[in-house]
């Protein structure tokens, strides 16, 4: 049994910090891609160019670079790339993964199409998936990465299983491969991974799978990475209070488009994890008002006290515009140090475990 959670989360504040407080500010991982990069994937995947594997890299570098400035210039104190590399959360990592393989596309909603894979034989580790990804994204960032990896839950669920019993056994598997590239990310430098597993949302009694999966996935990882789990929307009450006992040491939740109706779902009993909290609302086009913003992250502080807060938006930020993107975060940023400095000179009475919070505007 894992010892998480840890006490892990200082050595992401950043020196410079002005604030006693220190509310912890990222974002889930995706973003919008510059439209030249699309059209870049464009050219590769056109066999009468001459765009080939180096010309494909040199523009996922810059695109990478890109993402990331972007990311630091917002102010937030944990970056990624906002997977500039990746094409699909189940779909990239499938593509490097022993015992996958493709048979077509399948239309998810809309006009969007997944190219859902099929597992057609016993699941190896291959290729490494996302070092080298994370150690471009270091060398070109001035503030912790963290590490967004598909969890083996959802890549279990959402792929046409032809070689395992059933998706639990799948699940096992693919999560022996998921602690193996987590241990290579972390001999990289890696000090942050967030899992994430959507597939709980939609099939939430499976939760005592996902809790198995994670068990192995940080077998031998050190107490000094942090290690969180992202769920999307959902009835939250099918996985609570389950979820306290995943061994991780942070929670990733998507509460702000439910308008944070089931946020008293966590009070009882106590949480007793890390909390990260959605504060902006990733499916609309409309951006928050710092004041809007500050009244989302009070929310969190019905759940857990301050040093157990992470602040983040719902979900990835990958379907809005960038300016859209980078507005949200800027002001998520800006209201995060207010409410900190709010903290500090005790303007915000936040209540013990359970009771109902109050502030002092």
């Amino acid at each position: 049994m894992s010892d998480r959670p840890a006490d892990n989360r200082e050595q992401f504040r950043p020196a410079e910090h002005d604030n006693d407080h220190f509310l912890l500010t990222t974002v889930v991982g995706s973003y919008k891609k510059p439209k030249w990069l699309d059209h870049a994937r464009d050219l590769l995947e056109d066999e009468d160019t001459n765009f080939g594997d180096e010309e494909w890299e040199e523009a996922t570098d810059d695109a990478a670079r890109l993402i990331t400035e972007e990311h630091e210039r917002s102010g937030l104190d944990v970056v990624v790339d906002g997977e500039m590399r990746r094409n699909e959360m189940v779909e990239y990592f499938a593509e490097r993964i022993d015992g996958y393989e493709f048979n077509g596309r399948v239309k998810v909603w809309g006009h969007n199409y997944f190219n859902k894979p099929s597992v057609a034989d016993e699941v190896e580790y291959g290729e490494q998936w996302l070092v080298d990804e994370f150690e471009f994204t270091d060398s070109v960032a001035d503030r912790p990465v963290k590490v967004p990896i598909t969890g083996p839950y959802t890549l279990a669920s959402w792929t046409f299983n032809e070689a395992y019993e059933d998706d639990a056994a799948l699940a096992y598997d693919l999560a022996e491969l998921v602690n193996e590239e987590i241990e290579q990310l972390v001999d990289a430098g890696a000090r942050y991974i967030q899992i994430d597993e959507p597939a709980l949302a939609t099939t939430p009694d499976d939760h005592a799978i996902v809790g198995e999966c994670l068990e192995r996935i940080v077998e031998d990882i050190p107490e000094d990475v942090r290690i969180g789990v992202h769920v999307c929307y959902g009835d939250y009450s099918r996985i609570y209070p389950e979820i306290l006992d995943y061994p991780v040491d942070e929670v990733d939740l998507e509460l702000t488009n439910g308008n944070y109706e089931q946020i008293d779902v966590f009070t009882d009993p106590e949480f007793t994890l890390d909390l990260a909290l959605g504060v902006v609302d990733n499916h609309t086009a409309e951006v928050e008002t710092v004041e809007e913003i500050k009244e989302n992250i009070k929310q969190g502080f019905k759940v857990v006290p301050p040093e157990q807060l992470t602040i983040s938006p719902d979900c990835g930020l990958k379907l809005l515009p960038r300016e859209i993107a980078y507005q949200k975060m800027e002001n998520m940023v800006q209201a995060a140090r207010e409410i900190e400095a709010e903290l500090d000179a005790d303007e915000i009475d936040v209540p013990v475990a359970g009771e109902t919070a109050s502030a002092d505007d």
